[in-house]
């Protein structure tokens, strides 16, 4: 048997081999020669090579939420590893699928504070949903297994797992185990009897969706079920993407900044379908928005994981079941609606709400959206980290059924662009657009550098108003006049990006926008468009001296 000896290296490689895993994301070190050495053997698997862990640990979670697969990590061990923590932390909250695997010292080391050792167990443990460490070889196939097991079950989520230098280079004669088959629940019939019997009694129900784990069909069944009801649907923050927002249906975001057309919508409610959704902090305005544990509304909770229901909020009705399999069981319910002219009115005032008056400044980014909106190809990806600029794309809008939004649940800074790349990786024949404010561009636009090595063309647009708008806007409703540590002063944005092979373009006035745009698809080593904008202009409907007028009024009162 002398013959089928491999590495742990060789061994681990030959299990993401297993699992179907084609690409993943990282930067080298020394701490897991033997896994880079085996991966040099298998073309089959596309490292793409970061410059930063955090950027590389974003990749992966991005590429978890945009296929439904185990987004893939390397990074070394210590300052590796606390630099992908920021992804491990975005992936548990988008509730996608990923595993970091990082490099550790050797087992005869262990306890002695080691160079670059950490208790990754003690580290990672409150950000992920399993952390292990591999002290026998031979359990390689094992740790694979349940690693990505658990990243894409119930629900899904990051796994890590710790990889010490000795168990990379031990030999065994272990192989890969088959391709792991996760079980989506499925709702009981009495569940099902349930949700008719709540509607048929219903006046006014919303439902509410999100989380990770759906599909193409999953999404299909769902649109059916709430059209065919004449059901009024909000999404989640930043979840915008699992319902077609064409469709009469929608009513919007019930994210952070809602309007009033929306928290009308959420007060009225006398049923809530919480559909797979975890009802987080920007969904319930920071839990006040529903009483705690017991709404006022009739809550039915549906969820993948029954670790969701009745966490926060009671259900009268608790569901564990996938969203895919719920809406799937849900495929022939049809009940009486007499709602429906409640839904057509939400609809409206919806459609009401993403007219956006003009913008002080050059740039107005109101136009902008209403320019992409017609230009962009329906199955666009669109990306974005965190700060006042996602309020364009994330309001103004609108996905269509194969259009999706790629964008952080945790606020994480600098996840657009790295988002992006990885989206582009995967599908290189869609148009893939990272928006970004300066300041969160700033964050990880090292990364150009990885899609400028790797050939990936993906177009970022930054919306340049020189400072971190989110925190201003805060800044001058609680300390009016008192700007603190929020103005930026930046690089020039062009020279960077054509540093790194992009073509690159200043937008100063709105008009210059279309032929930029235009020459920036036709670019085919990936654009970067810098629109500056004015700071005055804070949020679509107030100004920065509007926010600031009411900071003065506040304190005077």
């Amino acid at each position: 048997m002398q013959h089928n000896l491999k590495t742990g290296g060789q061994l681990l490689v030959e299990c993401l081999q297993a699992q179907s895993v084609a690409r993943a994301f990282g930067v080298p070190g020394e701490s897991y020669l033997a896994v880079l050495d085996a991966l040099h053997d298998v073309p089959e698997i596309e490292m793409i090579g970061n410059r930063n862990e955090g950027g590389a640990a974003y990749m992966a979670a991005a590429h978890g939420k945009l296929t439904g697969t185990s987004g893939i990590c390397f990074v070394t061990r210590g300052p590796g590893a606390t630099n992908a923590s920021i992804g491990v932390h975005t992936a548990m909250q988008d509730s996608t699928p990923m595993i970091l695997f990082v490099g550790q010292v050797g087992t005869d080391m262990k306890g002695r504070e080691a160079f670059q050792e950490i208790d990754y167990k003690a580290y990672f443990g409150s950000v992920a949903k399993w952390v292990t460490e591999i002290d026998d070889v031979d359990r390689i196939p094992e740790i694979m297994a349940r690693a990505f097991a658990t990243a894409l079950s119930g629900r899904p989520g990051p796994v890590v797992i710790a990889l010490p230098e000795d168990m990379l280079t031990s030999m065994t004669t272990a192989s890969a185990g088959p391709k792991v088959k996760v079980a989506e629940a499925a709702p009981s019939v009495s569940a099902l009897d349930g949700i008719r019997e709540i509607l048929s009694k219903a006046k006014r129900p919303l439902v509410i969706v999100g989380g990770g784990g759906w599909n193409d069909a999953g999404r299909a069944a769902f649109k059916w079920f709430v059209e065919a009801n004449h059901l009024p649907v909000a999404c989640a923050f930043r979840f915008q993407d699992i319902l077609d927002n064409y469709s009469p249906s929608y009513i919007g975001d019930a994210g952070l900044g809602k309007t009033p057309a929306m928290q009308k919508a959420l007060n009225e409610a006398d049923v809530i379908f919480g559909a797979n959704i975890r009802f987080g902090e920007n969904t319930t305005d920071g839990f006040e928005l529903f009483e705690v544990p017991d709404m006022a509304a009739t809550l039915i909770h549906s969820h993948a994981s029954d670790g969701e229901l009745n966490k926060i909020y009671t259900a009268d009705l608790p569901i564990h079941a996938g969203p895919n399999e719920l809406f799937a069981a849900l495929s022939d319910t049809v009940v009486d609606t007499p709602w429906a002219e409640n839904t057509q009115a939400a609809r409206a005032a919806f459609l009401e709400s993403i007219k956006v008056p003009l913008q002080p400044g050059g740039v107005d980014m109101g136009e902008i959206i209403r320019f992409l909106q017609d230009d962009l190809p329906e199955d666009v990806i669109l990306t974005n980290g965190a700060g006042n600029f996602t309020i364009w794309h994330n309001k103004f809008f609108l996905y269509g059924d194969k259009a999706r939004l790629i964008g952080p649940q945790s606020g994480a800074m600098g996840y657009g662009l790295p988002a992006a790349i990885a989206a582009k990786a995967e599908y290189p024949d869609r148009m893939v657009v990272c928006i970004a404010g300066d300041g969160d561009f700033q964050m990880n636009c090292q990364e150009l550098g990885s899609a400028m090595q790797h050939g990936i063309a993906p177009i970022v647009l930054i919306v340049n108003n020189g400072t971190y708008g989110t925190i201003r806007m805060h800044q001058e409703r609680t300390y009016p006049e008192r700007v603190s540590f929020t103005d930026i002063k930046n690089p020039d944005f062009v020279a960077l990006a054509k540093a790194y092979d992009f073509q690159a373009e200043l937008i100063t006035e709105t008009a210059q926008f279309a032929d930029a745009f235009a020459r920036a698809k036709r670019s085919k080593t990936g654009a970067v468009l810098e629109l500056v904008v004015s700071a005055e202009s804070l949020t679509p409907r107030a100004t920065l001296s509007d926010l600031r007028a009411q900071g003065l009024a506040k304190q005077e009162g």
